[in-house]
This record gives C-alpha cells, sequence and structure tokens, in this order.
C-alpha cells in the first residue's frame, strides 16, 4: 500500500461508486425507494467508518502491525463494497 491518502480516496471512489449505482436504479426503479436508500446508508456509514480507521492507525511503532492494519481497513473496503454490489444486483434480479 502506498500512502493513507490513497487508501482514503480510493475508499471515496468505492462507496461513491455504490452510492452512484444506487440512484441511478433508484431514478429507473422508484417503487423500490426504500432497499435502494436502505444500501445508501449502509455504504456510507462503512465509508465513514473505514476513514476513520485509517486515520486511527494501531501500533504505530512497529511496521508489521501498520502493514497488517492498513491491509485489514482494504480487505474489509472490498468486502463492504461486494456486499453493497450484491445487495443493490439482488434487488435487480427481482425486478
Amino acid at each position: 500500500m502506498a500512502s493513507r491518502k490513497r487508501l482514503k480516496k480510493d475508499i471515496d471512489y468505492l462507496s461513491f461508486e455504490v452510492i452512484s449505482d444506487c440512484y441511478n436504479y433508484n431514478y429507473l426503479h422508484p417503487e423500490n425507494k426504500d432497499q435502494v436508500m436502505e444500501i445508501v446508508k449502509d455504504t456510507i456509514v462503512s465509508r465513514n467508518n473505514l476513514i476513520a480507521r485509517v486515520n486511527h492507525p494501531d501500533g504505530k511503532d512497529n511496521t508489521k502491525i501498520v502493514k497488517a492494519y492498513y491491509k485489514a481497513v482494504y480487505t474489509d473496503l472490498f468486502k463492504n463494497v461486494d456486499e453493497s454490489f450484491t445487495k443493490l444486483s439482488d434487488l435487480i434480479k427481482t425486478k
């Protein structure tokens, strides 16, 4: 991982991709608004938690601990984005 700044940009980019896809789906299918807004809400909460984790790492003195910490943040980012896209995909399939 290169830097915290780059990780924050990745978090923002992926989170806002999920949100923009949700709003596009919501525009085309307004009858599922509550379910789509729940996905958006969960994505925003996840994004805020990940940014807070990036800003306050554990074990600042030990580089191995820091690397493992940021790797876990990156893994959680992909897991959360994948879950959000899966929920949206399931909504699309039911339509």
